[in-house]
Parts: structure tokens; C-alpha cells; sequence
């Protein structure tokens, strides 16, 4: 078996700023892989999913090495909004309806958990990363979601979380604008800064046993007398086993895995820390919140009072600070006390698939991979690289709380940036007239 493909070592952003890359702890740097090197498990990928996976690993005594095509939460994991959001898209009982009680059930428990095994990490592992759980608010914009939103959260609190219901009052205080017609909290989420926690499981990982190679994009992996060899420009890996956790940046290493998923670019804004008069009238508890929008909209603040939107941008890649105006737009709709300016821009890549449903693979005997977290990435991230690593050490694909699935390619998917431009302009129509 010989999987190739280019390096991927993806630009730099110029011209844009990242709140997360001037607030974080500072990281460790990793030296480039050279030569031979041995393990047990090789991973690919330096994001939440392989960081996760190695420390796992190597915590039960498995020889790690991780490489990584710039350094560790360099992607979408050192670039996202943040927040620790527990479930998927689907609520319970439809889990429970498409998956059967006993596998349903396991995967609701699972979803709802993992804000939790990110908190108890920090905790554990001692991270650097403003770590919050001050709860997640989701807010409906149109009257015609708030059943949705009601039903969501009954039947989670069903399963024991702690939720609260909120009317349009209540909603309108949390938030600190009347702009949403009521919503539900949710208290198993928080907030993180995402770059520092990424590079906290770098370090952790690293003084668990693991080794990390940084600025290795993985070229090749080819399978030879039962061992796998992934390749990089100046050496390779040799190992038993093998896990790809690229998710967005997934790319031709494995081109059949980069045809299960959409990469679409998520943008954000910040300002700079606001007056505490303007702090003061927005998320007053410290909540963060995404909208019941299909292409939403997601806020909070930084520890220093930046206020934080994100949302949905161009398919491509941005090189024009105008292309990120649609969320300060926003922004200023929904809280119209934001008259400062917004100072930061950067963007990050996430992985949609077609069931807007995690996945977990098993690509081939001993090459696993996870991937798909449709804007969860945080906590489904981090819980998918544990699974992998119980996968991994030989826990049978039936214990786990999550279905081993085929590789289902998107129809079509050269013309997916065309796509995702099209559904996005259909998803809008319907949050204007939902």
C-alpha cells in the first residue's frame, strides 16, 4: 500500500491577527523529523484529536510519535472561537432513533461528556488556557426554533445535564441584547483559550513520553513486512500502527478520507479590550453562546475584555480584511453598543461531513483516523483523540460509545467549493425567513 501526497504546510496569514497567538502561554518548540525513527504509533496531525490521542497513548505506556506539518495547534485547533460545547447536531432521541437505544444512548453520554474530559484535563494536567466553565447559551433567532431549542433542552436535562429553559427575558439578560427570542444554557460548557490549551497537550504529551516532530508534513505512508512507514521530506517513522487526525486540513495523504468531508474556513473578529461601561452590558455573567442560526453566528469575550464573533466566511482562503465585514456587521446588529473598532482578524478551517456527524475510521488493519467535528472540535476533538487511543490499544470497535464507519465519499467533490458557497446562500434564505 502507498498513500502519497504533497507537502501541506499552509501559509501563513498575513496581514491578519490572531487574538489567541498574542494571549496564550508560549509553546515548546519541536525539531523537524530526520532520519529512522521507531515507535509503536505514529500520528499525524498536531491538533486537539492526535494531541489527545498521543498523551492517551503514551500514558498507558505506548512509544508515540507525532508529527506535525507546522507546530502543534497551528490549525484550526489553535485558531477556533474557544468554546467547550457539549452534544452534536443531533439531540438523544434522534441518536437514540438512527443508532438503536443501547449504541444511542452511549453516544449521547459520550457527546454530552466531553466538555467534561476537557476540563478535567486542564485540571489534571495543569494547562494554561483561561479555562471557564461558565456555561453555554444557545439562543433562538426566529420564533419558529424556539420548540426546537425547548425540546433540545428537555431532553438533555432528561439525561441528568444541568440546563435551564430561557424565556425571552431571561435570554435578553444573559446576553445583554434583545435580539433572540429565548434560548437554553447550558452549564456543562465554557470557555478556553484555544491555542494555549493545544499547546498545554503538546507539553503534557511531551512529558508523558511522547515525541514530537514539528514542520514534518507527512508525505507518504506505505505499509511493508506489517509495518507502516510515514514519510517525510527528511526521514519516516516506522510503526505498527498509524492515526490520521488532520480533520479540516485533511489532504491527499489519504485522498479517499479528504473526499469524506467539506473544509469551509471559519472567520472571526475581535476588539480590543472594551471600555468596562460596554463590557459591562454584554454576556454580563461571563456566558458564550452560538445561535440557533444554520449559518451561525458565535460571541464571548477574552479574559481581557476583547469581544469575540465568529461565523461562516468565504469558501477560499481570505486575503482582504473586507471579507470578514459581514460578522462586524452583525455584531453591531445584535449588540449595537459595539462602535469600537475590531482590531483582529484570522480564520481557521472546519471539517462538515455529509451527516454533519463526527466520524471514526479504521482505514485499512492498524490505520485509524477521526475527524469531521462539524464546529465542535474543542470537545469532540479532544474525546474522539481518547477514543482513538482506546481503538488503538485494542479495545473492540463494538465497546466503543462511538460506530467505526465506512468511508462514504461526497458525490462530486471537486465542485465543493461551488457547493458550499450554494447551501450556505440557501441556509441564509431559510434563518431569514425561519
Amino acid at each position: 500500500m502507498l498513500l502519497s501526497a504533497k507537502p501541506n504546510a499552509p501559509a501563513d496569514l498575513p496581514g491578519f491577527k490572531c487574538v489567541w497567538e498574542e494571549t496564550a502561554a508560549a509553546g515548546d518548540s519541536f525539531p523537524p523529523l530526520t532520519g529512522r525513527v521507531t515507535a509503536d504509533v505514529v500520528v499525524v496531525g498536531g491538533g486537539y484529536t492526535g494531541l489527545s490521542a498521543a498523551l492517551h497513548l503514551a500514558e498507558n505506556g505506548v512509544n508515540v510519535v507525532l508529527i506535525e506539518a507546522r507546530e502543534p495547534g497551528w490549525g484550526a485547533s489553535g485558531r477556533n472561537g474557544g468554546q467547550v460545547i457539549p452534544g452534536l447536531k443531533y439531540d438523544p432521541p434522534e441518536m437514540i432513533s438512527k443508532f438503536g437505544d443501547d449504541l444511542g444512548g452511549r453516544m449521547a453520554e459520550f457527546a454530552g461528556g466531553a466538555p467534561g474530559l476537557v476540563f478535567d484535563l486542564i485540571d489534571r494536567l495543569g494547562i494554561d488556557c483561561d479555562a471557564r466553565r461558565c456555561g453555554w447559551i444557545q439562543p433562538a433567532h426566529s420564533s419558529m426554533l424556539e420548540d426546537t431549542l425547548r425540546r433540545r433542552a428537555e431532553s438533555w436535562a432528561a439525561r441528568g445535564a444541568d440546563v435551564e429553559i430561557l424565556d425571552r427575558a431571561r435570554v435578553g439578560e444573559l446576553l445583554g441584547t434583545d435580539a433572540y427570542m429565548s434560548g437554553w444554557l447550558d452549564r456543562r460548557g465554557g470557555s478556553i483559550n484555544p491555542l494555549g490549551y493545544a499547546r498545554g497537550l503538546a507539553r503534557a504529551a511531551l512529558a508523558a513520553g511522547v515525541t514530537i516532530h514539528g514542520s514534518s508534513p507527512a508525505q507518504a505512508i506505505v505499509r511493508e513486512n506489517g509495518k507502516f512507514q510515514v514519510k517525510c521530506e527528511h526521514g519516516h517513522v516506522e510503526a505498527d500502527q498509524v492515526v490520521i487526525a488532520t480533520n479540516g486540513y485533511t489532504d491527499n495523504l489519504y485522498p479517499t478520507l479528504k473526499r469524506t468531508i467539506i473544509a469551509t474556513h471559519s472567520f472571526q473578529v475581535a476588539t480590543d479590550p472594551l471600555p468596562e461601561e460596554i463590557r459591562r452590558t454584554i454576556l454580563p455573567q461571563g456566558h458564550v453562546s452560538s445561535d440557533s442560526r444554520r449559518v451561525l453566528l458565535y460571541f464571548r469575550f477574552d479574559p481581557a475584555g476583547r469581544f469575540l464573533m465568529g461565523g461562516v466566511g468565504a469558501a477560499g482562503e481570505p486575503d482582504r480584511h473586507k471579507q470578514f465585514a459581514h460578522l462586524v456587521r452583525a455584531a453591531r446588529q445584535i449588540f449595537p453598543q459595539l462602535t469600537v473598532p475590531f482590531s483582529y482578524h484570522w480564520y481557521g478551517k472546519v471539517a462538515l461531513t455529509r451527516d454533519f456527524m463526527p466520524h471514526l475510521h479504521e482505514l485499512a488493519p492498524g490505520l485509524h483516523s477521526g475527524l469531521g467535528y462539524n464546529g465542535r472540535g474543542v470537545a469532540m476533538g479532544t474525546a474522539f483523540g481518547q477514543l482513538l487511543a482506546r481503538r488503538v490499544s485494542g479495545e473492540p470497535a463494538s465497546a466503543l460509545p462511538f460506530p467505526t464507519s465506512d468511508l462514504r465519499p461526497i458525490p462530486f467533490h471537486f465542485l465543493r467549493n461551488i457547493y458550499v458557497g450554494a447551501v450556505r446562500s440557501y441556509y441564509r434564505l431559510r434563518d431569514i425567513t425561519a
